[in-house]
């Protein structure tokens, strides 16, 4: 049967509230700061220390692009810019999707809070600390995985690229979404134009269209 669609709306965006809130803490932790009068130093760039031997460390670094370190320049306020219109149309999406699948919300929800996480560092952290103008700050990365040496031509890894709590978050979100793509609404019954149900949806035992 269908949930309270207002109520379930809600529960998800607090939800992404409380994801974004851990991956900003996690963050400032790592990063530093002086607020209020307390002083936390936190690390200095490059620094790692280990939690799991050299599988698994906290390793501080900085990304001033996309993922893997791919850099803008001057153009950097374009991909804040695009991270802001992005957070906005998920989050239209997250709302529109009241009634359908939860698992595909759940998915959308962790890529909303993945993207709004990001954007805050891009947004913000330059301003905060000192380090740039207002869209121009650098994304804290912190999570280093050790994996099996890659030596491909010129692809060359000893780690995965160090991630975000809001990269997780992200990455989790695609991966349900890919699972789950034959639950994802067509944009016509988003937008109200189109009631009819999607015959792969799960039906109840009163042949009832249900949420996973």
């Amino acid at each position: 049967m269908k949930v309270n669609t207002n109520k379930a709306s809600i529960y998800f965006i607090l939800i992404s509230i409380v994801l974004v809130f851990l991956d900003q803490f996690t963050k400032v932790l790592v990063k530093g700061f002086s607020l209020f009068g307390i002083n936390h130093d936190g690390f200095y760039l490059g620094e790692s220390i280990s939690v799991i031997g050299d599988y698994l460390t906290i390793t501080f670094v900085e990304n001033p692009g996309m993922a893997f370190g791919i850099e803008f320049g001057a153009g950097k306020i374009l991909l804040s810019l695009f991270s802001l219109l992005a957070s906005i149309a998920i989050f239209w999406f997250l709302w529109k999707l009241e009634g359908h699948s939860r698992i595909v919300r759940t998915g959308v929800m962790l890529i909303l809070s993945g993207a709004v996480g990001n954007f805050i560092d891009r947004m913000f952290y330059g301003l905060f600390y000192g380090e740039s103008p207002l869209f121009y700050g650098n994304v804290v990365d912190f999570i280093r995985v050790d994996i099996p040496d890659i030596d491909i031509g010129s692809l060359y890894y000893t780690h995965w690229p160090v991630f975000n709590f809001a990269d997780a978050y992200v990455t989790v979100g695609v991966i349900i979404l890919l699972i789950f793509h034959k639950h994802i609404p067509t944009f016509s019954t988003i937008i109200g134009k189109d009631e009819k149900p999607n015959d792969n949806d799960p039906k109840d035992d009163d042949g009832q269209k249900t949420d996973i």
